[in-house]
C-alpha cells in the first residue's frame, strides 16, 4: 500500500532545511510513499534537484515576508485536490500556512519541522519571530513537531510549543557521497586554483553569506592564526563568498591577510572539495540548530573546530574542539591547538569523527526515523 505524502516548505533555495528535505526524499521508500513537494515561494535550485528524483515540485510564487492569505487559499485548493494522508511542513511560514490550509480541507495528519534554535530579536527578523509565536499558539493542533536538534526543541518548548508533540530527529549524511580522500592529498587542481604551496595547512569554512554564520568572527580568528603560522590557508566557500562581496573583502583587507584567505564562492563540488581540508571551522553565532557542514566534514574524516551553538558540541562530541561563539581569539587558539597535534592524532580524530557520523547521523538511520514517525501516525489512525 502506498500513502500520499506532501512536503510543504517555505522555499527551495540552498540551505540546511532545503538540503535535508532533498536528502530525505533521495532515500525514502518510494513504494510506501507517493510524494509531492510544494514550495510557498519558487522552485529554486534544490527544487530542481528534487525534480531529478522524479518527484513533482510546485512553486506557489509567494513573496517572502508576512504570509499572504491569497496563498493560503491557493494552497488549500491544491491540498483539497491531492488529499494527502500526511502533510509534512518545513520552516515557520510553511508550518503556519500548512496547518491552516490543511485543517481547512480536513487533512488528518500534519507534521511540522522546526530548524531554528534561537529566536533572539537581535539576530532574527521581526516577521520570523511573529510567525514563530503564532505557531506556538497553534502547535497543539499538529500531529507531531520534529526538531532538528535538542537546542531547537528546548528553545521552542520555552516559547510555548506543545511539548507533548515534540521530538528530535537530527540531520542525516550520505556516507557514500561524503567520504575520506583515499590519497589523503590535496589535488593538484586545488593547489593551482588557489596558488597554494604543496605543504599548506588548509582550514575550510563552508557557509553562505549570512549574519548567523559570523564571517567577521572567522576573519578575526584567521588573523590571529596567520600571525602565528604563515603556512595556514583559509578556504571559504558558499553563496556570496567571493571577491564581489565588498563587506567581506574589506574585512579581509583590514586584517591584511589577503594572501592566506581564499574566496571560492558557491561550489557544487563540496563532497570532492571537503576531504582536502585539514580542518573545518564553523564560526556561527546563536541561532544555528544543527549545522550540516559539521556532519559532512566529519563523514570525510575532517575534524572540526566549532562554536558552541545549537547542537554543534553534541555533533562533534570528543572528535573536535568547541569554543564560545563571538570570541575570535579562542577560535584562533583552538585552530592552532589542533595544528600542534601530531599528524597521527589528527588522523585518528578524523577517523573517530566519521565513526560518530556512522553511529548517530547516517542518512539511512535518519530516513528510517522519519518513515517510522509517518507509519506510526497512519497505523494509529
Amino acid at each position: 500500500m502506498s500513502y500520499k505524502l506532501i512536503h510543504l516548505i517555505t522555499g527551495l533555495n540552498t540551505g540546511g532545511a532545503e538540503m535535508m528535505l532533498y536528502k530525505l526524499l533521495s532515500q525514502i521508500d518510494r513504494e510506501k510513499f507517493d510524494i509531492k513537494v510544494i514550495s510557498l515561494t519558487d522552485v529554486g535550485p534544490v527544487g530542481e534537484k528534487i525534480k531529478k528524483l522524479e518527484i513533482p515540485v510546485i512553486g506557489l510564487g509567494m513573496k517572502r515576508g508576512v504570509p499572504n492569505p491569497f496563498f493560503l487559499l491557493k494552497l488549500a485548493r491544491i491540498l483539497k485536490k491531492e488529499k494527502p494522508d500526511i502533510l509534512q511542513t518545513w520552516m515557520y511560514h510553511a508550518d503556519l500556512l500548512g496547518l491552516l490550509a490543511g485543517r481547512l480541507v480536513g487533512i488528518k495528519h500534519i507534521l511540522w519541522n522546526i530548524r531554528h534554535s534561537n529566536l533572539d530579536p537581535k539576530i532574527n527578523k521581526k516577521q520570523t519571530i511573529m510567525v514563530a509565536k503564532l505557531c506556538s499558539i497553534l502547535s497543539s493542533k499538529t500531529s507531531r513537531i520534529i526538531c532538528c536538534s535538542q537546542a531547537s526543541l528546548e528553545c521552542h518548548q520555552h516559547l510555548g510549543y506543545d511539548k507533548e508533540k515534540m521530538a528530535v530527529i537530527p540531520n542525516g549524511f550520505n556516507l557514500d557521497l561524503f567520504k575520506p580522500n583515499p590519497n589523503n592529498k590535496v589535488s593538484k587542481q586545488l593547489l593551482e586554483e588557489l596558488s597554494l604551496p604543496r605543504d599548506a595547512f588548509i582550514v575550510g569554512h563552508v557557509a553562505r553569506w549570512d549574519g548567523q554564520k559570523d564571517h567577521a568572527n572567522l576573519i578575526k580568528a584567521a588573523k590571529y592564526v596567520i600571525e602565528e603560522n604563515k603556512n595556514i590557508h583559509f578556504v571559504l566557500c558558499g553563496d556570496g563568498i567571493s571577491s564581489k562581496n565588498e563587506t567581506l573583502s574589506l574585512l579581509i583587507k583590514k586584517e591584511n591577510i589577503e594572501e592566506n584567505v581564499h574566496l571560492m564562492g558557491r561550489r557544487d563540488d563540496i563532497p570532492a572539495l571537503m576531504p582536502q581540508f585539514d580542518l573545518l571551522v564553523s564560526s556561527s553565532k546563536a541561532g544555528e540548530g544543527f549545522p550540516n557542514v559539521l556532519g559532512e566534514a566529519m563523514a570525510c574524516e575532517v575534524p572540526c573546530v566549532t562554536t558552541d551553538v545549537g547542537d554543534s558540541a553534541y555533533i562533534v562530541g570528543d572528535t573536535g574542539l568547541v569554543v564560545p561563539p563571538g570570541n575570535p581569539q579562542l577560535l584562533g587558539e583552538a585552530i592552532l591547538t589542533f595544528l600542534k597535534y601530531p599528524e597521527s592524532h589528527r588522523k585518528k580524530l578524523g577517523q573517530l569523527a566519521r565513526e560518530r557520523v556512522e553511529n548517530y547521523f547516517s542518512l539511512d538511520l535518519i530516513v528510517r526515523k522519519y518513515e517510522n514517525v509517518y507509519i506510526d501516525l497512519l497505523e494509529k489512525s
